[in-house]
């Protein structure tokens, strides 16, 4: 509802159906126009509007940047039912009652409008708009938003289909060549949608006498064109980190997760406003420019079941984890440590052994595990062959 002038005691849209989120292309768009009066008033045409279109608005120095598109555009004169009207089509509404104007209309197929959007440049905006046309007087008006969420189904052959990619840098100190940093990643499909896992597969090597730390992080890229001109804005949603890599080693990552956030789906279909995902792995690197490989990412509204691919992956993230542990195993029969009680851990505090300017983690620290490790007590040991892949390698 709005304010009104003192004749209108209410005036506004209800859709039919308010518990629905948001409308499909080719959905029917129905509800009523409520109007109440305080005096006699004479009604010449109530008209009902459908629109929808995208804005794009910035400042680029002095200039002001302005765009816009129309993807929805309907209208529709309203009539009472069972309510009499004069010769010219006014009709005479009173006090003391409750008066509804029907109104439905079918928004375009699927394909030919773009899903609801608010960013930091610009908007996609849906809504339905009463206008009230009385003789000799001003016209009043209502509006009320509704969603548009376009299908973007990632189940396409192109979006299953691995991709990957290797980057390499040399790393220099005072123009004195200083090694150089690399590393190679792989993930099994490039479409997901929110809640669901990204199984990460990496190498990381290091031969600079620097220590380096592996990343990685699901950035958004909003496009906003207006005017010729072209403003982009980048956007860091989710990250997580590998453990730091010392000169002349390497680190594997081999089924590392990171969770696709809530977040709006890939909107691909605006002319003048683009959102677009990546997944970018990158090595932090102290003194010197990150090296970053981007592999693009599609984030749809049907996918491939996000609870059952975010079980798996977890589940293959706990097995790996798993194994690293099991070379720990004792034999199945050891003797009792009751009566054995050591503590080792540091009482000093942790010291920093590299300082992370990257934004999104804290510094490394030199930490001893926070475990007992009290003498083994003398008996038959029974040998067990293990033969796992230690996670830090040294550069072949």
């Amino acid at each position: 509802m709005v304010a009104m002038a003192k004749r209108m005691k209410c005036f506004q849209v209800v859709f039919s159906d308010p518990s629905k989120t948001f409308y499909c292309g080719g959905d029917k768009v129905s509800g009523r126009v409520e109007v109440e009066v305080n005096e006699v008033t004479r009604v010449s045409a109530l008209r009902i509007l459908g629109l929808g279109s995208a804005k794009v608005e910035y400042a680029k120095g002095k200039q002001r940047c302005r765009q816009e598109a129309e993807y929805l555009r309907y209208e529709e004169v309203l009539l009472l039912d069972d309510h009499p009207a004069d010769s010219d089509g006014s009709v005479v509404l009173r006090p003391g009652n409750k008066y509804e104007y029907l109104f439905g209309f079918e928004l375009p197929q699927q394909g030919q409008l773009v899903s609801s959007y608010k960013g930091k440049f610009g908007f996609v905006q849906y809504y339905v708009k009463a206008l009230l046309e009385r003789p000799q007087q001003p016209t009043l008006q209502c509006k009320k938003a509704f969603e548009v969420e376009e299908p973007l189904d990632v189940n396409t052959p192109d979006l299953l289909s691995p991709t990957g990619g290797m980057k390499e840098k040399k790393v220099t100190c005072m123009f004195i060549p200083d090694g150089q940093v690399s590393l190679n990643a792989k993930i099994d499909r490039r479409g997901f949608c929110e809640g669901e896992d990204i199984c990460i597969n990496a190498k990381f090597e290091n031969t600079c006498s620097r220590i380096v730390v592996p990343k990685a992080a699901i950035i958004a890229k909003h496009t906003y064109q207006a005017n010729g001109r072209t403003k982009v804005f980048r956007q860091k949603l989710s990250s997580v980190r590998g453990n730091h890599i010392i000169s002349g080693m390497c680190d594997a990552w081999q089924g590392k997760t990171i969770r696709v956030p809530k977040i709006k789906p890939s909107m691909l279909g605006c002319n003048i406003i683009r959102v677009e995902y990546a997944l970018m792995i990158y090595i932090h690197i102290p003194g010197s420019e990150k090296l970053i490989l981007e592999l693009p990412l599609v984030i749809g509204t049907s996918g491939l079941g996000s609870r059952s691919n975010s079980v798996s992956s977890q589940e293959g993230s706990v097995s790996n984890a798993s194994q690293s542990w099991v070379s720990l195993r004792l034999p199945s029969e050891p003797p009792s440590y009751s009566d054995v009680s050591r503590d080792f851990r540091l009482d000093q505090p942790l010291t920093p052994l590299l300082d992370d300017f990257d934004g999104d983690g804290s510094p490394i620290f030199m930490n001893a595990p926070a475990f007992q490790f009290p003498p083994l007590p003398a008996y038959t040991e029974a040998e067990e062959d293990y033969h796992g892949n230690a996670r830090m390698l040294p550069v072949c």
